[in-house]
């Protein structure tokens, strides 16, 4: 059964135009080929990337925050209740209003105490801004030298200046040292968030980071086994070029240095629109999905690799409104650059109302209080 689905799945038509099959990379003359089974690679190397980032977090990352003044703002603690955490746990973190009522029966509480005590208690399972922090710095780093690197391995390729170079000689194309390299590494770091992604800081595009990333390994994955390896890399190298600057964005952003944060986002934003709105639909999806069709017919792998490729540009169509939008709202009203995917701590200030209704009370049973202390009458009548 599984030899036979491993036949159905490998067989060339699939993955190959017509009259081309694996025979064709076959290493041969002193010329290397991609081959499905270096994607194993990509397994210890994502474990390895694992390990350092544990490292780095610990040994770079959290000096740095230090140094560039990331400060915790200080969190209450929701005292204990079991009722109320089973309730959280079990059933649901925001409660309505009736079931805040039946919770203020169960309990003996007021619903402003049990309004408090959730809230405090989301705020407890909130990352802590030195773990959005380290998680950025890390990224930040892994990006800005993923795109040096790709960089450097393409600076001298004819196919990053002529896109139609991709194509020339395909499949037949030799693998190179920094190619396989630039694969393997990328492949391995996106392995290695999918691996993380449990534990990473959670935003509100969760479920599209997921898809982004299996997106990605996927795309990576089928590239390098029917050797779309030159359009690969130039994939990458867009992705790269803009991912640094909103992981350091983050990072002045969290460090409180809000100018650097604002004027670093629009640079990515500008950034961004042009690598991932015009240059990667109008110039290397054009160079997949229309130009092969003048050399050999269309075939499975073809739509599956360009399919691939617009489900990323749907991605990047969805953040580019969000990162518009946050520049606009920067460059019209002057507004800080906040980044709208992140979950924000719930601030206190229905506690200050309410500690402010309770000093009132406490006036008008007391009489006026002045330094902690009531403060008496002592304008007495006299008798003469």
């Amino acid at each position: 059964m599984m030899s036979q689905l491993s036949e159905w799945f490998w067989q060339e038509r699939l993955w190959f135009p017509e009259g081309l099959g694996w025979a064709d990379l076959e290493d041969r003359d002193g010329r290397v080929y991609a081959k499905g089974r270096d994607l194993w690679v990509a397994f210890p190397i994502a474990l390895l990337f694992l390990i350092i980032r544990q490292i780095f977090e610990r040994t770079v990352a959290t000096p740095l925050a230090s140094l560039l003044g990331v400060k915790e703002t200080a969190r209450l603690k929701a005292p204990h209740n079991p009722t109320l955490e089973s309730y959280y746990c079990k059933i649901n973190k925001n409660p309505t209003q009736n079931s805040v009522a039946n919770l203020c029966k169960q309990t003996g509480c007021s619903e402003r105490q049990v309004q408090r005590w959730f809230r405090r208690r989301r705020n407890q399972d909130r990352p802590s801004l030195l773990k959005k922090f380290r998680e950025a710095s890390w990224r930040f780093t892994f990006y800005l030298l993923a795109f040096i690197a790709g960089l450097a391995a393409l600076i001298d390729k004819p196919w990053l200046y002529d896109l139609k170079e991709m194509w020339e000689g395909f499949p037949v194309l030799t693998l190179l040292p920094s190619q396989y390299w630039y694969y393997m590494i990328e492949l391995g770091f996106y392995s290695s968030l999918l691996f993380s992604v449990a534990s990473d800081v959670k935003r509100k595009d969760f479920k599209e980071q997921i898809v982004h990333h299996v997106a990605t390994i996927l795309l990576i994955s089928f590239s390098w086994c029917v050797n779309y390896i030159r359009a690969g890399t130039l994939i990458m190298l867009v992705h790269d070029s803009s991912d640094y600057l909103l992981e350091s964005a983050k990072m002045f952003n969290y460090a409180g240095w809000r100018n650097a944060c604002n004027y670093i986002f629009i640079v990515f934003a500008a950034i961004f629109i042009v690598t991932r709105l015009v240059i990667f639909p109008f110039r290397i999806i054009y160079c997949t999905w229309v130009y092969p069709v003048t050399i050999y017919e269309p075939f499975f792998g073809y739509y599956f690799f360009n399919g691939l490729l617009m489900i990323l540009q749907c991605l990047h169509v969805f953040w580019a409104i969000l990162i518009i939008r946050i520049a606009v709202r920067f460059l019209t009203n002057n507004e800080k650059v906040d980044d709208e995917r992140s979950d924000k701590d719930e601030t206190d200030e229905s506690e200050e109302e309410e500690e402010e209704e309770d000093c009132r009370k406490e006036m008008k049973k007391n009489g006026p209080v002045q330094n902690g202390h009531a403060v008496h009458n002592n304008n007495h009548s006299k008798t003469e």
